[in-house]
């Protein structure tokens, strides 16, 4: 009996794990993958003539978005600019995380939980109510419709995913090694750049991802904040499907956002890798 038991031990097993991996593989399969695939046929093809796609009997597959984006400067620009947004709002939401979820991690647990429910709280409310209130905010200040506006906004949408993940990596310090450190001499910011800083690397790194890749993509703030002025590339997409109607150029545009948030995440990744092995 126990061996027939220890027979069916290897098939419940990699039954479990196929129960597991499934769901999320199919997830990604049909709300990644798949649309995925569709843009990438769809920037091969030509537009139609009242917007949308031309049908592939009348014309069939080109590189026109292709090399229409190679050409022209603008939208090299535009990408560049939404890359110096998100960088921005990135070290943003990182200056100003880190000495809260540092107080938050040193705070009695009573009160940790309080901080960390009052850090999630906005997203109890809708994402455009918050946002229309800056502009009540921006307007009298004459900020409105500028970039500062928009990094404002960002900043302010995105804070708490940096916050969370420099929490979750700070309250796992072990107490020990800032006392260690303090009995061999080291004062308050040597024992930080030394001890803390180094540790709190992966959080970090999650962080800026969390904040990185959606301000990356937006289109909503800039839109409500920037004005006209200030369109990034999420903009632009969007602009391509639902003003201009040209899907193959918004398809190709799409794509290469992707790969740039493809690359982002794979050196993100492996840093996080490299500093957690080092810790």
């Amino acid at each position: 009996m126990p061996a027939s038991f220890s027979r069916l031990r290897p098939s419940a097993a990699r039954l479990t794990r196929w129960l597991v991996t499934l769901p999320p593989a199919l997830f990604l399969v049909v709300f990644f993958l798949l649309p995925a695939l569709i843009m990438a046929a769809a920037s091969f093809r030509e537009p139609g003539e009242f917007g949308g796609l031309a049908p592939l009997s009348e014309k069939g597959f080109t590189l026109e978005a292709y090399r229409f984006v190679g050409e022209d400067v603008i939208y090299a620009g535009i990408l560049a600019k939404s890359f110096l947004v998100a960088g921005a709002t990135t070290l943003l939401c990182l200056l100003l995380a880190y000495p809260l979820a540092l107080l938050i991690a040193r705070s009695p647990k009573r009160q940790r939980d309080l901080l960390v429910l009052l850090v999630i709280l906005p997203f109890a409310s809708n994402f455009l109510i918050r946002v229309y209130a800056w502009i009540i905010i921006l307007g009298p200040l004459n900020l409105l419709y500028s970039t500062t506006a928009v990094i404002v906004g960002m900043v302010y949408v995105h804070l708490p995913f940096m916050i969370l993940p420099l929490y979750t990596n700070l309250e796992k310090h072990d107490p020990a090694l800032l006392e260690a450190a303090q009995d061999l001499g080291a004062g308050t910011w040597t024992r930080f750049w030394r001890v803390t800083w180094p540790l709190s690397l992966p959080g970090v790194f999650s962080g800026a991802v969390l904040v990185f890749i959606p301000v990356l993509g937006m289109f909503a703030v800039p839109e409500l904040l920037g004005g006209t002025g200030d369109i990034l590339i999420g903009n632009l997409i969007k602009e391509q499907f639902l003003d201009n109607r040209d899907w193959p150029l918004g398809a190709t545009l799409s794509l290469g956002l992707t790969a740039a948030v493809l690359a982002v995440a794979g050196v993100s990744a492996r840093l996080t890798r490299g500093r957690g092995a080092a810790a």
